[in-house]
């Protein structure tokens, strides 16, 4: 059947939401307001409504439907539009054999559900995002209200984890990418993302389980049962994160032995992340991974002390490795505890990414239930000891009262330098860089201009530089090239309510120039531009941020070995830009580089300026560039090329390293300080030229 009829043409379109006008249609007038009101996108916030057919209605839809019905069968439809059609038909029994034939038993387990539903609620259901392989932009809990569903979620879970167990114990025959077909993919991925949504308590043992078995062949193979399903599964973690989920993933990119598997979850894992700062009551579950285990004499130990170590201790002597004794008699412990040990480095990870995206929500997350967590222990908090009087605490260590992370941005200079000190002296690792962290105050020019901030505007960068940049910052962008009109990348903050959004553009096949930054609020399901002066002022920061951070890591400004490169703009931006003003962040590296000076051998011949560690040598005098860390020598400004001193050790505490260049000043700073011992002839050559 290729032709329908107008009145079946009219009861397809209702049925796949493309009716825009259902007064047009007299013929079916009650089923227009059921169906095409669905599609309306209230019922998506609300849940199910009441819908009703009259019997007069039905009667005049019987035949249509009939002639839809096997239409949608011969063209594969999907079969929750094909199940509307059929309720409406009086066909179910014979759709129901028509697609068991077509379908896996975890999808006709759905399809029985569904079956047992009134043709309303069907077209509710046939509503449901189904993108394969996208992100679901509508939200998914309104599916937990349909009669049955969520058991229905769980038993499709269940039949999946047994299928995975069978394939792995030789119950069912081995094929790579064929444990579960389209449809049962499908029907498990609505099935996680409301479990997950839901945060219910039996999915976590259940997912580990299945995520294992789908991970890795039976065999030495380097395939997987289900690269499909893993990965729809990583897309419903992005969603909906759970230490849960993101653990068991990180376990499946260990075990697995598909060489491209473990980089696409990595992709994921920098999503998913970042997400958990809008689910901190989950994130906050993450273990603190401490661990003391004995095993005779001998004691195991993984501390979370500022880091995660593996530790072998005979008493109170530390080993330099694993007892032979524990190694002979206890492998499988040890290869756990080394497990254990990486899984607990990464949660740690996760929950400081967790935190730091945090920074920007509208009310405080529940931060008491990580009271004695060791991440908890190495950040400031503030704690409201009296209404509105917030005072300043390292570790969460003031009971009974409101608490939030401290942010420099709502302190003063002198608090601001007071805890800088603290964690020099200390030698206190930050989980996140918190007292050294910038900060990024609107300026009168960005107030001036509206919604947009040019601070950025022109900056030439490194094109894939910028892109693994906005992926591990959480960031989502289109590729630029063939015929891309979309330019912009995004960052949705402070529980969804606000965006960032900065413009790039593809100067040539590597390079991209930086456009303007502006940021939206989600209004009526819609961003829209907003004013600067009216964006939080943590926002602004934390975004801005993120943009400096792209800025500085990626520009072409930063490349010694650049030179010469691209057209005549790009070498004129090249040129100009090694030695500009200090961004914030260098701003930072400055005072960083004020505390640390003071304390090396090289004390004496060093000095700061605005914008330069000045380096006093016995050939020249050297000007490093804060920002950029490029190199002027005096007395005429001569360009000095290193890449790198390599091997440098510096022998003192580093705050913080987020991006290497506070390292790579310093060991700049100590190899021209003995500039008579350089032996490296791409560096004599400048020095007596």
């Amino acid at each position: 059947m290729d032709v329908l009829s107008p009145l079946a043409q009219r009861l397809r379109d209702l049925i796949e939401g493309r009716a825009d006008d259902p007064t047009r249609w007299p013929e079916v007038p009650r089923l227009s307001v059921g169906l095409v009101g669905m599609g309306s996108g209230a019922v998506h916030a609300t849940g199910p409504a009441p819908y009703a057919l009259d019997e007069r209605t039905r009667e005049k839809l019987v035949e249509p439907a009939r002639e839809l019905v096997g239409f949608m069968l011969s063209k594969t439809y999907g079969w929750p539009a094909v199940l509307v059609a059929a309720g409406l038909a009086g066909m179910d029994a014979d759709v129901r054999a028509a697609l068991a034939g077509q379908h896996g038993p975890i999808a006709v387990a759905e399809i029985d559900l569904v079956l047992g539903w009134e043709v309303e609620l069907r077209a509710l259901f046939a509503e449901t995002p189904m993108q394969d392989g996208q992100p679901v932009p509508v939200p998914i809990e309104w599916i937990g209200g349909l009669p049955g569903y969520v058991g229905c979620a769980r038993t499709a879970l269940e039949m999946a984890r047994d299928r995975a167990v069978a394939i792995h114990a030789g119950e069912i025959p081995y094929r790579a990418e064929k444990a579960f077909d389209d449809s049962e993919r499908q029907t498990l991925g609505r099935a996680v993302r409301l479990a997950l949504l839901r945060d219910e308590s039996w999915l976590p043992e259940l997912l580990d389980e299945l995520v294992r078995r789908i991970a890795v062949a039976p065999t030495q193979a380097k395939t997987l049962p289900s690269q499909k399903l893993l990965f729809e599964i990583a897309r419903a973690a992005e969603e909906h994160p759970t230490p849960e989920v993101i653990s068991a993933l990180r376990t499946a990119r260990r075990i697995t032995r598909h060489g491209g598997v473990p980089m696409q979850l990595d992709r994921k894992f920098k999503r998913m992340e970042p997400a958990l700062a809008d689910r901190l009551e989950v994130a906050f579950r993450i273990p603190d991974g401490r661990v003391r285990q004995e095993f005779g004499e001998h004691t195991a130990v993984i501390s979370t002390d500022g880091g995660v170590e593996l530790s072998w201790w005979h008493g109170s002597k530390k080993l330099r490795s694993v007892p032979a004794a524990v190694r002979r008699e206890h492998p499988d412990e040890v290869k756990r505890l080394r497990e254990l040990a990486k899984l607990t480095q990464q949660q740690q990870a996760t929950l400081a990414r967790a935190l730091e995206a945090g920074y920007t929500g509208a009310t405080a997350p529940p931060y008491r239930q990580l009271e004695g967590h060791p991440v908890a222990e190495r950040l400031i908090w503030e704690f409201e000891v009296a209404p509105g009087v917030w005072r300043a605490e390292l570790g969460m260590h003031v009971p009974d009262v409101p608490v939030r992370l401290w942010h420099p941005a709502r302190a003063s200079v002198a608090e601001v330098r007071g805890w800088r000190e603290v964690v020099q002296d200390k030698e206190l690792r930050q989980p996140f860089k918190q007292a050294f962290r910038e900060i990024y105050l609107l300026t009168p020019a960005e107030e001036a201009s509206g919604s947009h901030s040019s601070r950025f505007e022109g900056q030439v960068v490194h094109y894939r530089r910028l892109r693994a940049l906005f992926k591990d910052r959480g960031w989502a962008s289109k590729f630029q090239g063939h015929g891309v009109e979309d330019c912009d990348a995004h960052r949705v903050m402070a529980g969804g309510e606000w965006r960032a959004t900065l413009e790039h553009y593809l100067a040539d096949e590597v390079h991209a120039d930086i456009g303007r930054a502006s940021f939206q609020r989600r209004s009526g399901g819609v961003w829209r531009d907003v004013p600067l002066r009216e964006v939080p002022p943590l926002v602004f920061s934390e975004g801005m941020r993120d943009i400096d951070l792209f800025v500085g890591v990626a520009s072409i400004t930063l490349d010694p070995q650049w030179a010469g490169q691209g057209t005549d703009r790009l070498r004129d931006h090249w040129a100009a830009g090694p030695f500009a003003p200090l961004t914030p962040s260098a701003e930072v590296r400055k005072d960083a580089l004020a505390r640390l000076i003071g304390r090396t051998a090289i004390a004496d011949r060093c000095t700061l300026t605005d914008r330069y560690l000045v380096v006093r040598g016995d050939l020249h005098t050297y000007k490093i560039h804060l920002g950029s860390a490029n190199i002027l020598m005096e007395p005429n400004d001569a360009y000095l090329c290193i890449v790198s001193a390599r091997g440098f050790q510096p022998g003192l505490f580093l705050p913080f390293e987020e991006d290497g260049r506070l390292a790579l000043i310093l060991s700049k700073a100590f190899l021209l300080a003995d500039d008579t011992a350089i032996t490296d002839p791409s560096i004599t050559r400048q020095l007596s030229g």
